[in-house]
């Protein structure tokens, strides 16, 4: 199954751009899903993705799309967020200190935590790519 969704950098389409996701998956996967818990986790991923794009890639201009796709293979999902900003360096990432008390850059650090597999590629046909993946376990019986 795979589905496309174009939604405004506007963390307004926020839920939209949840339930479109889970929505896709729970009609594909069905009560094959302990969804509690894997809602959260997938939520929790793409709340972070669409909102480094809003806030940081497109700089809260509404009017650049953001693009979402989504894969699913049996019971392994690809997902894709599109952006069309300057991207970023991962060269230049460095996962936070906790002790530091830092209070931004914990994103990728969440996102590779929830995820079985998280890239990143600069400057595709003039945008930017964050693939994340993951497996969505069968409910124990």
């Amino acid at each position: 199954m795979k589905s496309e969704l174009h939604v405004p950098s506007d963390l307004n389409y926020l839920n939209i751009v949840e339930h479109w996701l889970l929505g896709c998956l729970k009609i594909q996967l069905g009560e094959s899903v302990d969804w509690s818990r894997q809602s959260s986790r997938l939520r929790l991923a793409l709340v972070e993705a669409y909102s480094n794009v809003v806030r940081h890639a497109h700089k809260e201009q509404a009017n650049v799309p953001v693009l979402l796709r989504l894969e699913l293979k049996e019971r392994d999902i690809a997902l894709e967020v599109w952006d069309y900003g300057e991207g970023f360096d991962m060269a230049t990432y460095f996962p936070p200190n906790p002790t530091d008390k830092q209070e931004g850059g914990y994103g990728w650090l969440i996102m590779s935590r929830l995820m079985d597999k998280v890239e990143y590629q600069l400057q595709v046909d003039g945008a930017n790519c964050l693939k994340l993946e993951a497996t969505i376990p069968e409910l124990a019986k």
